[in-house]
């Protein structure tokens, strides 16, 4: 309302201003006639390159190992069948299979396994790169049980979600938590997936997997992810299963309740 008592329309470049602090998507942009204005236009071929980078990215193998190495955990690296990343990209099959000599790596490590964590490149080794370490020592950080039996944690190079399962298979673990990069965004070129799969047999689905997604600081940080997953493994050791049976209800009862209370 201005001095004489009147309605003032609202600045629009003040609206937008308010609006995108709440969110990363792309609102209320400029334009120049039938085009986006300079700046804007230059700011999304610069997210799109980001995104396309992400993509063909590799691993820093060594740098993982040693961030994960400064947690105190034990680390294997193997590799899929895909043996670069253009054939990743080309054929998704070969992502969700291992090497035979890959399967031979880790065949002397198997156990009676609670627990595996695998990280894999995926769609965006960033992603994986800066994000795999924090979200485990979460994780760890929320387990109420601290005598878990926590496998080597298991780098996939071009690994698929699935990739995970035949590692869990193999080392013996009763879950597998897959922490992957997912495919980039143009707001998000670094954003990680966790899939959780209780006790992976070798046709296990996405319907069998629970998902946690866009986990970066921007979006699911690493203490509400690290949670996350904890609260999922927990339930699915209580329920002795994953994916599309098991739903989280907390507005009625408890994940983690016995299966008698919640059917």
């Amino acid at each position: 309302m201005n001095d004489n008592g009147s309605l003032q329309a609202p600045n629009d470049a003040d609206l937008w201003a308010a609006l995108r602090r709440l969110t990363a998507a792309r609102i209320g942009l400029p334009r120049s006639g039938a085009s986006l204005a300079t700046a804007p236009l230059l700011a999304l071929k610069l997210a799109h390159a980001q995104a396309r980078d992400a993509v063909h990215a590799e691993l820093d193998l060594v740098r993982l190992t040693g961030d994960l190495g400064q947690a105190n955990l034990p680390v294997l690296t193997v590799s899929s069948a895909a043996a670069d990343k253009q054939t990743y990209l080309m054929r998704p099959d070969l992502g969700r299979r291992l090497t035979p000599d890959s399967e031979a790596a880790l065949a002397p490590h198997a156990g009676d396994f609670d627990l595996a964590f695998v990280i894999s490149d995926g769609l965006s080794a960033r992603a994986a790169q800066a994000h795999a370490a924090p979200v485990i020592a979460a994780a760890r950080a929320a387990m109420s049980e601290k005598a878990l039996r926590i496998a080597p944690v298991v780098i996939v190079r071009h690994g698929r979600v699935a990739a995970g399962d035949a590692v869990a298979r193999l080392l013996r673990a009763n879950c597998v938590a897959m922490l992957i990069g997912e495919r980039p965004g143009l707001s998000a070129p670094d954003s990680l997936g966790a899939y959780l799969t209780w006790r992976p047999g070798a046709h296990a689905s996405d319907a069998d997997r629970n998902c946690i997604s866009n986990i970066r600081p921007d979006g699911i940080g690493y203490a509400d992810a690290g949670f996350k997953l904890a609260h999922l493994f927990n339930a699915m050791r209580n329920r002795g299963e994953s994916g599309v049976g098991l739903k989280d209800t907390f507005d009625r009862l408890p994940i983690d309740a016995p299966p008698q209370q919640v059917r």
